[in-house]
């Protein structure tokens, strides 16, 4: 089914209540994300039927409104095109409701997504390349490209603190550049003749978990100067101040603490896994669902890239893209169990291939949250897929990614670790199969053939999207 962008905005807003209603606007890879003024004036059961959208997500006045790759990014353009044209008098009304409603744990959460969420592209495409460039370099083949590949792919990793700097100030209200710019003496080579608590530092040293402290920091610092330098002298001593305070400060302290935190993070997940991989597997695995479904998954992508940074892999992500394994395996046994109902059968056979390749919503909302037990088998199938890698972690065979990108099938040119590229790949399709083959019988044996819909009844059940728009898998939506 294709999905005009523009009417697909227009009903939207409408059963939002306007573009009155809305105070900000973004998307993630899948999902619209939106903040009402009055939750209350929305109709959700609405929304939902809405052609295009294959689920909605309501957290206070935060909404998210699943649509699907690709269809986001155009329905979100002609979505800010309609509030840009909003009354100024909403203006007050919108941002008293935002600081009435954000809990501190909400708007973290968002605002840690804001910053990472946009960068996520182009640590696929690096990802990959990064694993295009190692495929070549072990086969000894085209010697000549693979410096270059190392290189397209190593640049984008190499200032990511600088992006990091540059977003995390935008996300949170001051210049983007300035944020940059504190930012960018993480990696930058000359720190090495800086000492910090007796020690030199090291270009790097921090990470993202640096950049991010120092243009936090920033921004607080520039909008402190801005209401008390005089307007004749702001444009000269603003930047200054701003570049100067937080960058001795990081170079002093923020660098050598998030240093700390991120060594102490690299060597929590190798303890976990190592000591209680197979523990560590079930829970993640099996608990990752419901992350995706609350929206809060992204949360871990500053995780994910301090994993990255440090190793060179995450190993959490592989553990995690096995609650998409479940998932799938559920659906098959739906497909299978309830011959009857041709609806309900359509919607799979749609959204398969999306959840095959890591895009999970579309099962999700469409199939097994609607029926309700099968969310849960679900979850078991994504837990022992978990289980299965974590047990061969404790033996001592990482699995990991070189960037936060898909999952599911679309992982594999993703897949690193400490031992072969095939060993690797051998246990990553083993937790695959593990996680479809649990999540089919637990759902199996647990679902009656007459099972009916909980939750949203059959009409109202999101569309599917045509399975030929749907692209591949994409960072932590499964």
């Amino acid at each position: 089914m294709h999905t005009d962008p523009a009417s697909t905005a227009t009903a939207v807003l409408t059963h939002l209540g306007g573009p009155a209603n809305v105070t900000s606007a973004t998307h993630c890879m899948t999902r619209l994300r939106l903040t009402l003024a009055k939750p209350d004036a929305a109709d959700g059961t609405g929304l939902r039927a809405v052609p295009g959208v294959l689920g909605v997500v309501e957290d206070g006045a935060a909404w998210q409104i699943v649509l699907g790759p690709g269809v986001v990014a155009a329905v979100t353009d002609q979505v800010r095109a309609r509030l840009e044209g909003g009354p100024p008098a909403a203006a007050a009304l919108k941002e008293e409701f935002r600081r009435r409603h954000a809990t501190p744990l909400r708007t973290a959460l968002r605002r840690v997504a804001g910053v990472f969420v946009p960068l996520i592209p182009a640590l696929i495409g690096c990802g990959i390349l990064a694993g295009v460039g190692g495929v070549l370099r072990n086969a000894g083949w085209l010697p000549g490209l693979t410096p270059a590949l190392t290189a397209l792919a190593s640049a984008f990793m190499a200032l990511l603190a600088v992006f990091v700097g540059y977003n995390t100030a935008q996300e949170f209200g001051g210049t983007p550049v300035l944020g940059a710019a504190v930012a960018a003496v993480v990696v930058y080579p000359g720190v090495a003749g800086v000492t910090a608590f007796g020690t030199r530092l090291a270009p790097g040293q921090g990470g993202v978990l640096g950049a991010l402290a120092a243009a936090f920091l920033a921004t607080r610092v520039e909008r402190f100067c801005r209401g008390r330098v005089p307007e004749t002298l702001d444009v000269l001593l603003t930047p200054t101040v701003t570049v100067l305070v937080p960058g001795l400060v990081t170079l002093y302290g923020l660098m050598y603490a998030a240093g700390t935190v991120a060594t102490a993070i690299g060597a929590a997940a190798n303890w976990l896994l190592t000591t209680t991989g197979a523990l560590a597997g079930l829970l993640l695995g099996g608990l990752f669902l419901p992350l995706v479904m609350l929206g809060l998954h992204q949360a871990l992508i500053p995780i994910h890239a301090t994993l990255i940074q440090q190793q060179g892999y995450t190993v959490l992500l592989p553990l995690l893209s096995m609650a998409g394994a479940g998932q799938v395996g559920a659906a098959l046994a739906v497909y299978v169990r309830l011959r009857h109902d041709g609806s309900l059968r359509t919607r799979i056979r749609s959204a398969l291939p999306a959840g095959l390749l890591g895009v999970g919503e579309p099962l999700i909302y469409g199939v097994s949250l609607p029926l309700g037990r099968p969310f849960l088998t679900a979850c078991a199938g994504g837990a022992a897929g978990g289980a299965f890698i974590g047990a061969f972690a404790m033996l001592g065979t990482k699995v990991g990614a070189t960037a936060i990108g898909p999952s599911g099938w679309a992982l594999f040119p993703l897949l690193s670790g400490n031992r072969s590229l095939a060993a690797t790949a051998a246990i990553y399709a083993g937790g695959l199969l593990t996680g479809y083959t649990v999540g089919f019988l637990a759902t199996w044996l647990t679902l009656p053939r007459s099972a009916p819909h909980q939750g949203v009844p059959p009409e109202e059940a999101p569309p599917q999207p045509d399975p030929g728009q749907q692209p591949a898998g994409l960072p932590g939506d499964l």
